[in-house]
């Protein structure tokens, strides 16, 4: 990984004193950013610390009934580009991506005679590409969005802020749930980008990404900017407290060993995505009481193996045992008990969760749902757990999802799963949006939950190798097949 320095210069956008609130709770209070030309500003701090608020307001975006005081000033003469956690959400899922790209780039050739726009459009289309870092973009440029890895989408919605003009490209959380190498790419990316004199606004858990790219970073904690400075100095002497924890890599809180019965076991798993077959897994099992991980690049089948162990992808042969007994190959067909010993915690979190209806409701319900329980035990259950998660503020279950950070959502995933009181927890690289103080945490309580409950098994799905250091044995899979096992 390359870090890049580019030259100073009056900033392209500042934020003076930003102060935002919403019912009474302050999101960001009195943040000040300068945002300077080919320069990367990183924003680092836990999970619900205002990083992302603070991005938006670039943007000139706010939570729905936000007041807010402070100044925001942004250059007149080119857009700010956002490239969010999930790119996904702002992709058209019907429409190619040679579609998405051209409806931008037309624009920019209205002037050209009739007969030269479509080689321009088309000439400035290949070169956002380029500069996004999409290589093969004549058969890319045929595929439909849902056709895409996030790495790929991620730098198609990267390539449409370049299309666009942006003198400032926002990128939230860009290495998230991305192994070594693709974490490489996009931050040879993001200093290509720095490298042509567009600023660069980096929110980011992933200190390592941070130490390549950043020139400048800050601190947030509770919405407010506890340091800053610059990268070299901030990483060699930190001086505030929160800072200091945030660097520290302490020792992890690993469960001891394990002698369980079988519990899970795949047997010739073969998986379809269309006709494609995209894994094939001959054996492999777990133990009770075991924690196993499952690592491997983007693209190696690890989410695909997840989701058949859950009953989330209908289309593959072979099967999947539990207690020695074949589980159906899709949720409906299993039973109340059969979807509470398999429980699955998802990536996205904001994708899981109704947009409608209070966290805590929702949480509350699978233990209702799943496990027959009273309804208002449920709801102390709930609360109960999310204590244990972190989620500690009083009014955040009653909340909406939209009211809460990635990494707040996350945990309240891993509590809703918890929930169902689960033989088999499959955690789908649940600590790769969360900052080391947090993901520690998640960890050793998850460590914590092994030693307590013999019956349980957990699945870690993870490019995080601190994350699969908490692991008994770890599966590496390539190219859909599974090509080794080793202790942890």
């Amino acid at each position: 990984m390359v870090g890049c320095r580019g030259a100073a210069g009056s900033p392209v956008a500042e934020l003076r004193g930003l102060r935002v609130e919403v019912g009474g709770r302050l999101l960001v209070d009195g943040v000040d950013l300068r945002v300077v030309p080919g320069k990367v500003t990183a924003l680092v701090g836990a999970s619900g610390s205002g990083k992302t608020t603070t991005g938006l307001a670039l943007l000139g975006e706010f939570p729905p009934g936000a007041r807010v005081t402070g100044g925001v000033r942004v250059a007149a003469d080119g857009p700010v580009g956002y490239v969010p956690q999930h790119p996904a959400a702002v992709l058209n899922p019907a429409r190619r991506i040679t579609a998405l790209l051209h409806d931008i780039a037309r624009p920019r050739v209205r002037g050209l005679p009739r007969a030269e726009r479509r080689e321009a459009a088309r000439a400035l289309v290949l070169q956002a590409l380029e500069l996004a870092q999409l290589p093969d973009a004549e058969r890319l440029l045929r595929r439909y969005p849902h056709q895409l890895s996030g790495g790929q989408q991620q730098r198609v919605v990267l390539a449409q802020a370049l299309l666009l003009g942006a003198r400032v490209i926002v990128a939230d959380e860009p290495t998230t749930g991305q192994d070594a190498l693709t974490k490489g790419r996009i931050v040879d990316q993001l200093a290509a980008v720095a490298a042509r004199g567009i600023a660069v606004v980096l929110l980011s858990h992933d200190l390592d990404v941070v130490r390549a790219l950043a020139d400048e970073v800050l601190v947030m904690r509770a919405g407010r900017v506890v340091e800053s400075g610059p990268a070299q100095r901030l990483w060699s002497a930190p001086r505030h407290d929160w800072t200091r924890r945030l660097l520290d890599e302490g020792p992890m809180d690993r469960p001891g060993a394990t002698e369980g019965q079988r519990l899970l076991e795949v047997r010739n798993l073969t998986a379809l995505h269309g006709k494609a077959t995209v894994l094939r897994t001959h054996r492999l099992s777990i133990d009770s009481g075991e924690c196993l991980a499952v690592v491997g690049r983007s693209g190696s089948g690890k989410t695909t193996l997840a989701r058949c162990l859950a009953g989330l992808h209908r289309d593959h042969g072979g099967e999947v045992l539990l207690d020695g007994t074949p589980l159906p190959h899709t949720l409906r067909r299993r039973s109340r008990a059969q979807l509470a010993a398999v429980q699955y915690v998802f990536q996205d979190a904001r994708a899981a969760f109704d947009e409608h209806r209070p966290v805590l409701d929702q949480i509350a319900r699978t233990a209702v749902r799943l496990r027959g329980v009273d309804a208002q035990a449920a709801r102390d259950e709930a609360s109960v757990t999310l204590t244990r998660l972190g989620l500690t503020d009083d009014d955040l279950p009653h909340r909406l999802p939209g009211a809460l950070s990635g990494g707040e959502l996350q945990r309240a995933a891993l509590a809703r799963a918890l929930l169902a009181h689960p033989r088999v927890l499959i955690c789908d690289e649940i600590t790769s949006g969360l900052d080391t103080v947090t993901r520690r945490g998640i960890l050793d309580l998850l460590a914590g939950l092994l030693r307590e409950r013999d019956d349980l098994s957990l699945v870690l799905i993870t490019h995080d190798l601190d994350t699969a250091r908490l692991a008994h044995r770890v599966a590496v899979l390539d190219g859909g097949e599974l090509v080794g096992e080793r202790d942890g």
